[in-house]
């Protein structure tokens, strides 16, 4: 999976989001930081997304197969 990481420089260091994951973004003093900030937040977001995902879920009778998308 693939994501295009943007990284807005600022005064304090850098402001950073993930282009086509709404609610990933991070800040961090050099770009390095923001950089591994910005990963985390990714994670982040997937695995809430996943959890609210699965409590929309429950008791319905559901299909789940993998889903991969080409490069």
């Amino acid at each position: 999976m693939e994501f295009t990481a943007v990284y807005l420089e600022v005064p304090e260091g850098y402001i950073a989001f993930a282009a086509e994951l709404p609610g990933a973004n991070t800040q961090g003093g050099t770009l390095e930081e923001a950089r591994e900030n910005l990963k985390e937040a990714v994670t982040l977001v997937l695995a809430a997304n996943r959890e609210l995902a699965e409590r929309s879920l429950a008791g319905h009778k559901v299909t789940k197969e993998p889903l991969q998308l080409a490069a």
